[in-house]
């Protein structure tokens, strides 16, 4: 699943674009924004929604990889916490 980019937050900057690991994005649409365009090959690392300026990016976890991803989450917030 590709990353969401909320249009109305994106400046249209390319940071996303410029981060990516995998080059999930390849070029803009007519109005400037990044495209996704190799869904597939994003591995959801997080890299997109961490260094956007704007706050314009989101993941869409994919279910099986879910439980995982949560369970990363909580394990980092235990590890803080002591």
């Amino acid at each position: 699943m590709p990353p969401v980019i909320n249009k109305d937050l994106c400046a249209g900057c390319g940071t996303c674009a410029e981060i990516c690991p995998m080059g999930v994005f390849s070029g803009t649409d007519q109005e400037g924004f990044p495209v996704p365009k190799y869904d597939e090959e994003c591995w959801h690392c997080n890299a997109c929604v961490i260094d956007c300026p704007e706050k314009a990016m989101s993941l869409r976890i994919p279910l099986p990889a879910t439980v995982l991803y949560v369970e990363a989450a909580e394990k980092g917030e235990a590890q803080k916490n002591g």
